[in-house]
Parts: C-alpha cells; structure tokens; sequence
C-alpha cells in the first residue's frame, strides 16, 4: 500500500485532501498542530469507511517537528509515496506598513518554510526509492496578489517558485512535483457573509468545495507526465 502526508489535515481543505487519497487507497498521515481532536476525527472518519490513518502531531514551521513527522511516517510504513504541503494561515488583511516583523516571520514560516522542512525530509528517502509525489497548496494570491496583504501573497507566490525549482531538480530521480492554486474554498474558517461576497468574483458565482481541491491533487498524482505545473481551481477568477 501507498503512504501519503497531508501536512495540515485536521480540517478544511488537508482533510477533503487526506480523505480523497484514502478512498483512493493510500494509507494517509494526518497532521495538526493544535487541534488534536479534529485531527482524530478525521483518522476515525478514514477508518469508519475502510481506509487505513494514523494522526501524528507537528508544527512543521519547526525543523525539529517536521524532520520528526516525516521519520515517523518511514519508521511505520517504510517509505513516503507522496506529500501534500497543505498546511498554512491565512492572516487577517493588511496593509505593508501594518505588517511587523513576527507576523511576517509566522507567516512565511508555516506557509513557506514548512514545505521547505517537510520537502527535504522527504525527499532523502523519495530518492532512494527513485519515485515520488509532492503537491503544494498554493493559492490564487501567489498568482494575482489577492486581497490579504504582501506576507501571504508571498509566501504562496514562493510556493509556485519552489514547485518548478524542485520540479527540474527531482525530475532525474522519477519523483513529480506540482502545484494547486485554489481561490477561496468553503471552509470553516470563512464567514458565510465573506462566502458570499467571494462568490461574486468567481465566473461559476461560487467558490469551490475543498473536495474539488482534493480532486485537483489526486489529478495531479494520478498523471505521470505532469510536473512542474500549478492548476487553478478558482471557478474562472484568475486565468493564466
């Protein structure tokens, strides 16, 4: 059986992710930083309809932390088929000079650096297994700039720079790497008030449902003549 981590997979879109992989017949890590009940949650949920999930809790902003996540992951299944570097924030708006050093820092450090400390873990063993599949979770604000300010726009423009990087770096080596640019998605974390004034930015007139951001990432798994590329999955708002 394939293993896969979905780094910041408690909730929202790591989870529609971690559960799309499972019925897909991967054997899924779910990681959280804080929320551990959500977490088992999801692991149970996995469980009820026959997958196979573990939950294993880590601040991948840590070197620490995510070189941990991603041994205990080689000491249970013996190798990583594919990482998902999902996990990230989405600050509250702000303007540049309303922007200090910490959250700046905290941004980039959870959006950024994580799928840098989880990417390099990994990949000592995806090579010695000369296969395998990294899909970053970037955004439509890596792309356009968006609405919430410089930090966040940043950090997943980073994304798609370090997704065609690695892209050309791993490619000798059989392992994939690809990239999702989601809009805004229906999740707990917006308002339904928030919800319905993205909506009318997109062309469908709505925003998308994590399961269709899943869909994009197994799409991208499943095809191996695909690498280096980010697919939008943002109901016509922004076009390459």
């Amino acid at each position: 059986m394939k293993s896969a981590v979905i780094t910041g997979s408690s909730r929202g879109i790591g989870k529609a992710i971690a559960v799309e992989l499972a019925k897909a017949g991967y054997s899924v890590v779910i990681n959280c930083d804080r929320d551990e009940m959500a977490s088992e949650h999801t692991v149970t949920e996995i469980l009820d309809f026959g997958g196979e999930a573990i939950s294993i809790k880590a601040d991948i902003s840590w070197k620490e932390d995510a070189e941990n996540l991603i041994e205990q992951v080689i000491a249970k299944w013996g190798k990583i088929d594919v990482l998902v570097n999902n996990a990230g924030i989405l600050p509250s708006p702000k303007k540049i000079e309303d922007i200090s050093d910490q959250e700046w820092d905290r941004v980039m450090g959870i959006n950024l650096r994580g799928a840098f400390y989880c990417t390099r873990a990994a990949v000592r063993h995806m090579k010695k297994e000369r296969s395998g599949n990294i899909v970053n979770i970037s955004s439509v604000a890596g792309k356009e700039g968006g609405t919430v300010g410089a930090h966040y726009a940043a950090s997943k423009a980073g994304m798609i720079g370090f997704t065609k990087a690695l892209a050309r770096e791993l490619a000798p080596y059989n392992i994939r790497v690809n990239a999702v640019a989601p809009g805004p998605v229906d999740t707990e974390f917006l308002s339904e008030e928030v919800k319905a004034k993205l909506s009318r930015l997109s062309l469908l007139g709505r925003i998308a449902k994590p399961e269709e951001v899943a869909h994009a990432v197994l799409f991208l798994i499943r095809n191996e003549h695909i690498t280096g590329e980010t697919i939008n999955v943002n109901g016509g708002r922004y076009m390459d």
